[in-house]
């Protein structure tokens, strides 16, 4: 089934999400559910708060940034209950956009490396380490879990020259081609 997106300015997008149990009722929907958004939305990634739950999982599928970043090829992967442990390397920039903030893309200056601790659909522990592309994806969803959005990490002009966007966007004066849930 479709889930609606939530859209910027929603107080969903901005409360921590909690850990779930392997009880919590309908995961496995759920994942179902958030793959099939993710990819009718045109989306790489998308995390439990945008669709209304603030529970620590979210879905990634980098392979279409495969031909700038071959470790994206089937990187295909739920991270559920994640914890970014430690992030390191190089700042670097990376043009990012996202679902909650349609038709808005901007340079985030992220770290290039990350250690993180998840578990599986199959509710198996995993600690990994990712790096480029693959950490960043990881980042920007894994940020959502936290309450922030990519526009968090813009400058603070940056941030004064998209206000008339973003407080458009969640009037919900923009063109988007999924359902979605406006900040009431």
């Amino acid at each position: 089934m479709l889930l609606p997106i939530y859209i910027y300015g929603h107080p969903k997008l901005r409360k921590v999400s909690e850990d779930i149990t392997p009880e919590y009722e309908g995961l496995s929907k759920l994942l179902d559910d958030m793959w099939q958004t993710m990819y009718e939305s045109d989306g790489v990634g998308l995390a439990a708060p945008q669709v209304g739950k603030n529970i620590r999982i979210f879905v990634i599928d980098g392979s279409p940034f495969e031909e700038i970043d071959p470790d994206c090829k089937d990187f295909k992967k739920a991270f559920i209950n994640a914890h970014i442990l430690e992030r390191s390397g190089e700042e670097v920039p990376f043009n990012e956009g996202c679902l909650s903030i349609p038709g808005i893309h901007e340079d985030v200056m992220r770290k290039d490396h990350i250690k993180i601790a998840y578990r599986d659909e199959n509710w198996v522990e995993h600690v990994e380490e990712f790096t480029g592309t693959r950490a960043r994806i990881i980042q920007h969803e894994y940020d959502h879990l936290d309450g922030i959005m990519f526009t968090d990490h813009l400058s603070a002009l940056k941030k004064r020259l998209l206000k008339g966007k973003l407080s458009n966007i969640s009037a919900g004066k923009f063109k988007q081609n999924y359902r979605v849930v406006l900040p009431k």
